[in-house]
């Protein structure tokens, strides 16, 4: 398998302004007040109470971020990750779709700054500091997300570099994008197999309460697998059709039929059983 035919290393970037800062003033009252040094506490303020416009911005670039580590793989190194070449289009269209959405929300928080800098000086009384708040044109640079895409390391890796180092260099990179490949797959299985077992320990039990989520979390992962299976691996297929054929069920039909929810329980474990033997194998 080429792995460089079938991946691209992705890395997501966000930055976003947190609106808290910390407070050295009021740091040194409250360590004087309760006779301790700094070093015990510190105080941070919110320059922003009680405010939904850049929470909203903050809540979907969480949103975002685990989209990504959804739609990817791990490679090896901090922050860079493995999109298979299968889940590009996708993945992307999903992508400029939700950093659109994020940018309306950072110019909806754009657009109501000064007025939530007006009530945040009300909100805070004495702790409040003009010098703390950027403008509103320093601020909207503050705000960027970006996705870096870049190739997988091949296997003609050319330096100026004496023929034997080069040789070592070139079995190095091939070792690294082996390992990286043998790891990204784990990471595969390993998403199914969790979900799998999620639903065993919960169907298992008859008194354990359960979510819709539950059943949605399976399908969903059956639905983003085939995109994630780079190696075309055959058996990691088989176990996502047999999940996806015994285990997607109307969650309702499981919380009121106690012998379906049993049997459903059971081919779930059963099907823990076969990836067992399967995980081990790519260990």
């Amino acid at each position: 398998m080429n792995l460089n035919d079938r991946a691209l290393l992705v890395q997501l970037s966000i930055s976003q302004w947190s609106a808290r800062k910390f407070d050295k003033k009021a740091t040194k009252e409250v360590a004087d007040n309760h006779g301790t040094s700094t070093a015990a506490g510190r105080y941070n303020k919110a320059l922003l109470p009680m405010n939904d416009s850049l929470d909203n911005v903050h809540k979907k670039s969480t949103v975002i971020r685990q989209e990504f580590y959804d739609n990817t793989l791990p490679w090896g190194m901090d922050g860079t990750m493995m999109l298979p070449t299968s889940n590009y289009l996708s993945f992307m269209t999903d992508f400029r779709k939700s950093k659109a959405d994020w940018k309306w929300l950072v110019d909806m928080f754009l657009t109501n700054y000064d007025s939530l800098r007006l009530d945040a000086q009300y909100q805070l009384g004495s702790l409040y500091d003009p010098a703390d708040y950027p403008s509103t044109e320093e601020l909207r640079g503050k705000f960027k997300m970006d996705i870096a895409v870049y190739p997988v390391p091949s296997g003609d890796f050319r330096v100026a570099l004496a023929s034997e180092e080069l040789s070592r260099i070139q079995q190095d990179v091939e070792a690294r994008v082996r390992d990286a490949g043998q790891t990204a797959m784990r990471e595969v299985w390993q998403r199914l197999y969790d979900k799998v077992k999620h639903s065993s320990d919960k169907l298992a039990d008859p008194k354990a309460i359960f979510r819709d989520s539950l059943i949605e979390n399976i399908r969903d992962i059956c639905a983003i697998l085939p995109r994630l299976n780079f190696s075309d691996d055959p058996n990691l297929e088989a176990m996502r059709q047999q999940v996806e054929a015994t285990l997607i069920k109307h969650p309702d039909s499981l919380r009121n039929d106690p012998t379906l929810r049993r049997d459903t329980a059971a081919q779930a474990k059963d099907i823990m059983d076969k990836m067992s033997v399967f995980m081990g194998a790519i260990q």
